[in-house]
Parts: structure tokens; sequence; C-alpha cells
């Protein structure tokens, strides 16, 4: 058990109700804020308590440090827990949480901020041995410089956010005329998403996996639970993921691992965290980034490896020691998750917003559906397009996909175009069931992202949408007071004796 009693989930959706299970499971009450856009989602009901923080404009609800603290205030919550995305890799939230006498659930404040800085993190990863892609260890400061450390670093090479991640503030320069273009274009982009224009240049790795290193550390140790395949990207973000991964052999399992333990010792790390590792055709490795929280892909690693990563968190948080072996055993079976997103594959992944009018889970062996939005529900544009995660998992890999095929063929959400069309299509590519896989692969693969005709999906939508209006009309679903009306509009236990 964790020494926590409550927790305040300052998140959304499908992460903030896989955070109130943990507590429920870890037997502590867990408290959910939500924005007025938010007040009827899946994690909002589950909650034991829902306080309400205001109006739904560009998310900034979710990033109003105040609003959050006073609703862990108000609710007599003891931690926070961050989730991923909105604040969850600020240090300064983390800094303001402890401030306030609360448990943060999450690395310290030195941590984040140290591998939350790419130059900083890059040179803290020389210092502890850790192999980094060969570049710049500080921010441009001159465009004569950068040309220098180009033509150093031989073309193509990579400016990046100094601040950020997730593919925003990157340009890929293949010669050198591109290169002022690109600085700028790179540095405008990093001031709008992180507040911070400052870029560095890398080396830019020709076709490598994309290949991360889950950890774990508590006060006494610090572990790593095997690596996940991310390459299936488009624009840099992830679509699929799995564990483990075909390129890595056990001996390279270890050499990884090794590596993102020390990354992780060496800025003091406590709780889950991911490094971020490039993989090159030859077996070499560099360190890309750590993520200073748990990920949206964390799934699978619980399910090749039989841990719950969330209720970790809850117990390093609370003072307790993590319970997992100094040496975890090999992974058992594989596991994929498909990122089911509000994006419409037919208008080029354009965002889609609407109300699920018809959800269909799919279910069986080996499947999960971790989600944040059910029948009824409204997508807005004002939050990220994850709907959901797809989640299975079988003996082997061949079986993993076969698995993953039936449940996306199971899967029937009507309301709301989604990508579940490109999953579809590329569970069935033969590139992908070898597994020869790359982080350009779907660059090169644009017929995988173009749609296709489908007969046999228009019927199961046809038979669905027939069936959608009757099973709305029978929906029973329980309201949420006025947002207004203050941190205590409703409880867990009061709706539940509505329902007696």
């Amino acid at each position: 058990m964790s020494g926590l009693q409550r927790v305040l989930i300052a998140n959304r959706g499908e992460i903030a109700l896989r955070i109130v299970r943990a507590c429920h499971e870890e037997g502590i009450e867990a408290v959910a804020v939500y924005s007025t856009a938010d007040r009827s989602s899946p994690y909002v009901r589950a909650a034991d308590r829902a306080v309400p923080i205001g109006p739904p404009p560009a998310g900034e609800s979710y990033l109003v440090i105040d609003k959050l603290l006073a609703a862990a205030k108000a609710s007599g919550a003891d931690a926070v827990h961050p989730g991923y995305g909105f604040l969850a890799e600020r240090a300064a939230f983390a800094e303001a949480v402890e401030a306030a006498g609360l448990v943060f659930v999450g690395p310290p404040a030195s941590a984040i901020r140290a591998m939350g800085d790419k130059t900083e993190a890059r040179r803290r990863m020389i210092a502890a041995g850790v192999p980094v892609v060969p570049g710049g260890s500080t921010p441009i400061q001159d465009g004569a410089a950068a040309h220098a450390l180009a033509r150093e670093l031989g073309f193509p090479v990579m400016v990046k956010a100094a601040a950020g991640g997730g593919g925003r503030g990157m340009r890929i320069v293949h010669a050198e005329d591109e290169l002022a273009g690109a600085l700028t274009a790179a540095a405008s982009e990093a001031q709008k998403a992180f507040g911070d224009p400052a870029v560095y240049l890398e080396r830019f790795v020709v076709a490598p996996r994309h290949v991360e290193i889950q950890v774990l550390a508590d006060a006494d140790r610090t572990v790593h639970l095997g690596e996940r395949e991310c390459s299936v990207q488009r624009r840099h973000q992830k679509l699929v993921e799995e564990a483990p991964s075909v390129a890595v052999t056990p001996d390279l399992r270890e050499r990884m691992g090794a590596a993102a333990v020390a990354a992780a010792r060496a800025v003091n790390y406590r709780g889950a965290g991911t490094c971020e590792f490039l993989l090159a055709a030859d077996g070499q490795f560099y360190f890309l980034e750590m993520n200073t929280r748990i990920q949206v892909e964390h799934p699978v690693t619980e399910l090749v490896y039989g841990v719950d990563l969330v209720r970790e968190q809850l117990r390093i948080a609370g003072g307790g020691p993590m319970q997992v072996p100094a040496h975890a055993s090999p992974p058992h079976g594989w596991a994929i998750e498909c990122r089911i997103t509000s994006e419409d594959a037919s208008a080029g992944f354009l965002p889609s917003t609407g109300r699920v009018e018809y959800l269909r889970i799919p279910g069986g062996p080996g499947v999960r559906w971790d989600a944040g939005v059910d029948t009824g529900d409204e997508v807005t544009l004002f939050y990220d397009s994850l709907l959901a995660k797809l989640i299975v998992w079988a003996p082997d890999r061949p079986q993993a996909v076969d698995r993953m095929r039936r449940a996306l063929d199971e899967l029937v959400l009507i309301g709301v175009p989604t990508n579940q069309g490109f999953h579809r299509r590329l569970l069935a590519d033969p590139a992908f069931r070898s597994g020869a896989l790359d982080i350009q692969f779907l660059d090169r693969r644009g017929d995988l992202l173009a749609p296709a005709s489908d007969p046999q999906r228009m019927l199961d939508l046809a038979v669905a949408a027939a069936l959608a209006e009757e099973e709305a009309r029978s929906m029973r679903r329980p309201a949420v007071a006025d947002p207004e009306a203050g941190p205590s509009a409703w409880s867990r236990q009061g709706r539940l004796d509505a329902l007696r």
C-alpha cells in the first residue's frame, strides 16, 4: 500500500482514468479536475471527487498552476499526479506542488529541469558515459557557428529545439544552403511551443529505429524494464508501439538498459521515466532524450513484464519501495499498442470533431482498451486528438499482429472520423508484419496513409449505425452538476447512492 491518501490528477482523458483506476487499486482516493468541456468524461465519473477548473480555450484550464493547487487544497489532496502532457514535465509545477506541502508523483524538479533542457541533458549524458548523437552541447548563438558545426558533422543534420520534444522545433537539413532557413523556422516554432527559441544541431542518423527503455527508481534502486519499439511515426508523432523490439537481442537490451539506468542516476531520478534512443542499422545506439513522466505507450511494457507502472509511481511517491525485482526477467510474450485518434485519414489526418454516437469496444483474450471517451461524448478541438489506446498481448509477435487485426475489426466508433483505417492497412502490410521498420518507414509508404476501399468495414459501420440510435436512446448517464457550483459539485459516493 502507498503512503498517500488522496491524489489530485492534474490531467484529463485516458491517462486520468488510468490513474484513477490505479489509485483505487492502491487504496487511494482519486480527485479529478475538469474543464467545462470535460464535465461528463469517463475519468470524471470514475473519480471519488471532481473539481471544476473553468472553461477550456486552448486547454489553458489544465495549465494554470494556481487553479490546480487551489483544487488540491479544496479537495484535501496530499499529492498531485501530473499524468503526461500539460504540466507533467514542467519543473516549475513540481516545485509549486512541493512548495504547497504536497507530494509530486514524479521525479524531483531538478531532474525534470536537467532533462528538459536538451543541451544540458547531452552534457550530463556525455559525462555519465551514455552515447549521444554527435552534435553540439550548447544552443546555437550565431549563423557562422552553426555553419561551421554543420560542416564538421556532415550533412544531413538535424536542427532541434533545446527545450522541447514531440517533433516540434525540429528540421532536417540536407544541404548547407538550407541551414539558415531551417534555423529560423525551428527557432520560431520552438518559441511558440515551449516559450524558448534556443535550438542546437545534431548529426541526422539516417533510417534508425526509435527504441526506448523504461526505467523505475526509488530511494534505493534504479532498474530498467526492457525496451519499446516506437518507429511507426508520422511527423515525429508515434502511432504504434510494441514490446519487445524485433531488433533488440538480449545482449543489446542489457547494454541499452544499463545506459538508461546510468542516465537516470546522473540526474538523481525517482519514479517512472523513459530514455529514448535511436538505434542504427549497425547496432549502435544513441541517447535521444529522457521523458520524465509516464509515457502514452506504457501499457505494452506492463503486459510483457507483468508490472503496473502507475501503481509503482504511487508507491514510490508515497515513500515506499518499488515492487519489481532488481534484475527483470526477459519479456514474456509480445504486446502492441495502436493509438486511436480523432484524425480524418481521408483528409490528410486533419483533426476531427463530433459526438461519439456509437462505440463498440473489442474484447476477447489478450485485448486491453484504455480510453478517454464513451458513447455520447463530444470530441472537440480543445485538446490532443488521442481518444483511446487499443493494446493486445499474445505469446509472440505474429500472433500479436493477428490479434490486433482482429481487435481492430471488432472496434466500431461512429460519429467522429478516426485513424482506425490506417491501423488496419498497417497491420496487414507485409513489411510491418516482418518487422522491417525505421522512423522513416511511413515517409516512404504514403500508400498506408491514404484511405483505401474497405467493403467489409463499410458493412460493419452500416450495421453499427442502425444500432446506434436505439442504444443511444437507452443510455442513462449520471449528470455532473454545474461546474460553477464549486469544488464539491458532486462525489462518487453521492452518485452511487443516487443509483441505488
